[in-house]
């Protein structure tokens, strides 16, 4: 069917891929809308000739979207904080990102240090808390805590007191009456500082959350959580958002189950940058200006059942408890059985070094906080621990390793009205983050943070 949305046409056509899934491609003609969004983005400070882009691609049917809503409002700067999950820094290269590829040519862009460990929740929540998981607790994406028996924190968890050691930048903001927006990024749905009623059915007392924020559900499609974001953005000023948050998780999918360098990443890389479109022409269509800044929470590195550590050859099952495995390990000694562990387990072993926690090299910023186990175990990029050997042949990906490897880079772009084009930084930590969003934003420097602007100091238009 043909939809007309002002002087441009647009075409939705169904296409048949590989393995039968049919697809709904939107195509738009005449107006080129992504010239007129990157401009937008840019405060229309400078020229701007688009690359020939593709369409947008859309797992469910596309959405019209009116152009005639309030063409003469003006609309102050949002910002939006993108993460793409697993998006290593040089994915950027490869070529099936043009979106992306433009933004980062416009704009600043880097590559960026993930915090230790190079986990997903982690480093989510440092980059919006600005200091590292050793100090907000979300110390790996599953774990204990001797403050609370019985309990473990799983990537489900939304119980406040997991999370509570470190303010993130969307409850700030709200204390301080700015309106925020929040699109299933990890913690979003917590109520920071409240308390869970027990047999309540999940009722939380006091706490704070975004305005607006959606419970994680995998179902939801990139072009919904678009759809989500632009939606907020309809909204009247007194109650528009002005500070947002957009997750999309498939290229770290793609990465563990098919390796970094598989044609299943550069497809979700091709995926996930025309959501990245989507958002782009809906923002001009809006009229809406924006300070993008996309971040992913680390790299990848390639793994196989070659590359196993096997624990059970090394110390004797009876001795330890492991409460997490993979590129690191967590691991309690059984009571008693102390001594005898470590004398296996500490040290520099073939592709693996194992620390008491109180002793994990200074440089990881990590093993202060009692949810870290008692013992603590890294691999070589590349390699698992596991306790015993892999029952059958493999080949993926993983994360969590040393954040100072190459393969564990993160992207980061910056593009807006805020930014100076077309710079380019030298590596940095993801803990500036945060302190850059409060500068997008208008909070006042946050105290006792990990991180600070100093990094992107020179990059913005003051």
């Amino acid at each position: 069917m043909s939809i007309r949305t002002g002087p441009s046409a647009r075409q939705c056509n169904k296409i048949t891929l590989s393995g039968g899934t049919e697809r709904t491609i939107l195509t738009v003609t005449r107006l080129p809308l992504a010239a007129l969004a990157l401009a937008l983005l840019a405060g229309c400070a400078y020229p701007y000739s688009p690359p020939s882009l593709p369409p947008v691609a859309s797992s469910s049917p596309a959405i019209s979207v009116a152009s005639s809503a309030a063409p003469a409002e003006a609309r102050a700067p949002v910002t939006i904080l993108v993460s793409i999950d697993g998006f290593r820094a040089d994915y950027l290269t490869r070529g099936p990102s043009p979106h992306l590829s433009h933004l980062a040519a416009e704009g600043v862009t880097a590559a960026m240090r993930p915090s230790f460990p190079s986990k997903t929740f982690p480093n989510h929540w440092t980059l919006v808390t600005g200091v590292v998981p050793d100090r907000h607790g979300i110390v790996a994406n599953s774990f204990t805590d001797p403050a609370h028996p019985g309990e473990r924190f799983t990537m489900a968890s939304d119980q406040p007191y997991w999370w509570d050691e470190a303010e993130p930048v969307w409850a700030t903001a709200e204390r301080a009456g700015i309106r925020t927006a929040t699109v299933l990024w990890p913690g979003s749905n917590v109520a920071w500082g409240g308390t869970l009623q027990p047999g309540g059915h999940h009722a939380v007392t006091g706490g704070v959350r975004p305005h607006d924020w959606l419970q994680f559900n995998a179902n939801i499609s990139d072009r919904q959580r678009v759809d989500t974001v632009i939606d907020w953005l309809r909204r009247p000023g007194p109650t528009r958002p002005r500070f947002l948050t957009l997750y999309f998780d498939e290229v770290d999918i793609a990465g563990h189950d098919g390796g970094p360098d598989s044609a299943e990443v550069n497809a979700a890389i091709a995926h996930v940058d025309q959501a990245i479109g989507a958002l782009v022409s809906g923002l001009a269509e809006l009229g809406q200006t924006a300070n993008l800044v996309i971040v992913s929470d680390h790299g990848m590195a390639a793994t196989s059942s070659e590359r196993v550590i096997a624990l059970d050859q090394m110390v004797n099952p009876v001795d330890y408890e492991m409460s997490e495995n993979g590129p690191f390990a967590m691991i309690r000694a059984v009571p008693g059985h102390e001594a005898a562990l470590e004398a296996r387990l500490l040290g520099h072993h073939d592709h693996m070094d194992c620390w008491r926690r109180n002793e994990i090299p200074v440089r990881f910023r990590y093993g202060r906080n009692p949810r870290i186990a008692p013992y603590f175990c890294l691999a070589e990029a590349g390699w698992l621990i596991d306790a015993k050997p892999a029952e059958k042949p493999f080949t993926g990906g993983a994360h969590g390793y040393d954040n100072a490897d190459p393969s564990m880079t993160a992207l980061f772009i910056a593009q807006g009205p805020a930014f100076r084009p077309g710079a380019k930084l030298a590596p940095f930590d993801n803990v500036d983050v945060a302190p850059l969003l409060r500068d997008l934003i208008g909070l006042p420097p946050g105290r006792g943070l990990d991180g600070t602007d100093a990094s992107f100091r020179r990059v913005l238009r003051r």
